[in-house]
């Protein structure tokens, strides 16, 4: 087998499973579900095996490797390596799950090969070296979503949430595809290395620039972004293990599309301003409407719509090894929350309150918020602010807020010594975290992905704007509990839990659509 083909072997043994799943019947099928775990451990250790042989490929594609340029699936660089392994172990955690989740179903084989598939079409997608098979495998993942949403064909809000997946996901896809066409005639190639190479260097002109705004369109509407965001609160009826599949690199695909063409986005630089608009948006609204939703998976649902417009404000101020590794870190915590949450309610349910709830006054606010931006100085300092570009520094104040608001529940006057502390642990390992893990992923990908651009005017204005509104979120999160009871507070309360109505209002205008389409 031609070297350049290696990376077809990580989804065979899954492709096989899928293509076994849809011939499968019965209520119990042990040994198909087996067969299927058995292929996601194979899959598994064919990724770390990739990563292990091909570790060259972490420090960028060259000529004569597995991710050589050359090559029509040669799409081993440090971006697809640690995308494949990622998607290879959630793959195999969430079939291992859907085995007991799913015994005794009438349906259960079927709905294991379409888990299946879905896990090939994202790391085909993943692995992707030419825009062919990108734009394949894209297309492919949607589909494989779709029958999964529609496993309860019965439940009206099962094939809501299909249905209103269905038209952006379409739309996402001709927006692709136009994209790979511009790209094709721009470079005079599909090979997207090639492309990326190209691009690098300041060629594409205005061919390059349309296709990175449908780029930008495509992912948009791939991770949910407002107001395209509502099938993925109303997922809730399917199966446990969707919600945590889609955090494979299908929800957070987009931001992969944006992090994948990060030479080519870069040379538009109204499309990221208006990433950075779109996903700050839709981040600041996830987060306040998640804290109102009194159901764990709804509330988890909203979360990650936050979570996935944080990712996209990422790529919009051109930090793409931090959107990467925000789309790993994302999706391994979000899928065990997910798998996980049955558990969290029956532990919540047994929970006896020990004392008065700990509600942060005026006084404790703004001493958190001191205390969480002194750290951050004080460890910023220690990794070398001077080394970072405004950007991150501005990412890393957003982060430092959210430390704040939860310094601030601990320093509330009710708050036992042992919150304080705790609280106090959290901020200095999320600060840390960020500084640390931020240097290892940049010294991974630099070769791989370009540097942070250099900030204008554009750039400041939405920084500022940036840190600004979420700042000003942050306060009111903080000090909501004094405000709680407020006829003001309460209606402000009705209108976030139902998502300022704009999914009523999607709802609506997909309606008239269908009318007029009929």
């Amino acid at each position: 087998m031609p070297i350049e083909y290696l990376p077809l072997l990580v989804p065979a043994p899954l492709a096989l499973a899928a293509v076994a799943g849809f011939f499968v019947r019965g209520t119990r099928p042990r040994r198909f579900v087996l067969f299927a775990e058995c292929a996601a451990v194979l899959s598994g250790l064919a990724a770390l095996a990739m990563l292990g042989g091909a570790f060259a490929a972490v420090w960028g594609p060259a000529a004569g490797s597995l991710s050589g340029s050359g090559g029509r699936f040669a799409g081993l660089d440090a971006v697809s390596l640690a995308m494949l392994v990622l998607v290879a172990f959630i793959g195999w955690v969430v079939v291992r799950f859907s085995r007991t989740y799913l015994d005794g179903e009438q349906r259960q084989g079927v709905f294991t090969g379409w888990l299946c598939f879905s896990l090939t079409a994202v790391m085909l997608l993943v692995s992707a070296g030419h825009l062919g098979q990108l734009f394949l495998a894209w297309v492919a993942t949607s589909l494989g979503l779709q029958r999964l949403l529609l496993f309860y064909p019965a439940r009206l809000p099962a094939r809501r949430a299909a249905h209103k997946e269905f038209l952006p996901a379409r739309a996402g896809d001709v927006a692709l595809g136009m994209a790979c066409l511009i790209l094709l005639h721009a470079y005079g190639t599909g090979d997207i290395h090639a492309i990326l190479a190209a691009a690098r260097s300041g060629e594409g002109g205005p061919l390059a620039a349309f296709a990175a705004a449908l780029l930008g369109v495509a992912a948009a509407l791939k991770s949910a972004q407002f107001p395209a965001h509502g099938w993925l609160t109303e997922v809730m009826e399917t199966p446990t293990p969707v919600s945590a599949l889609l955090h494979a690199g299908i929800i957070n695909g987009g931001g992969f599309l944006l992090v994948r063409f990060a030479d080519v986005m870069l040379l538009a630089p109204g499309v990221m301003a208006a990433l950075v608009l779109l996903g700050g948006f839709t981040a600041l609204f996830g987060s306040l409407v998640m804290l109102t939703q009194p159901t764990v998976k709804t509330s988890l649902a909203w979360s990650t719509v936050a979570q996935m417009g944080f990712m996209i404000f990422e790529c919009g101020l051109g930090l793409f090894s931090l959107a990467l590794l925000h789309i790993l870190a994302h999706s391994l915590y979000k899928a065990h929350s997910f798998l996980a949450s049955g558990g969290a309610v029956e532990r919540i349910a047994a929970f006896k309150r020990p004392g008065p709830v700990a509600i942060p006054n005026a006084r404790a606010v703004g001493r958190a918020f001191l205390a969480a931006f002194g750290l951050y100085v004080l460890i910023g300092f220690s990794f070398g602010f001077h080394h970072k570009s405004p950007q991150a520094i501005a990412v890393g104040t957003i982060l430092i807020l959210g430390v704040a608001y939860m310094l601030a529940q601990g320093f509330a006057s009710a708050a036992p010594r042992a919150l304080t502390w705790r609280t106090a642990l959290y901020a200095i390992a999320s600060s840390l975290a960020y500084f640390g893990l931020q240097m290892i992923m940049t010294a991974l990908t630099a070769s791989t992905l370009p540097p942070v651009p250099q900030a204008g005017a554009l750039e400041w204005v939405l920084i500022v704007l940036a840190v600004g509104s979420f700042g000003a979120i942050a306060v009111v999160q903080a000090m909501f509990p004094l405000w709680a009871h407020h006829p003001a507070a309460l209606g402000l309360y009705v209108h976030l839990s139902n998502g300022l109505y704009a999914n009523a209002v999607f709802d609506r205008l997909m309606a008239s659509w269908r009318r007029k389409l009929s």
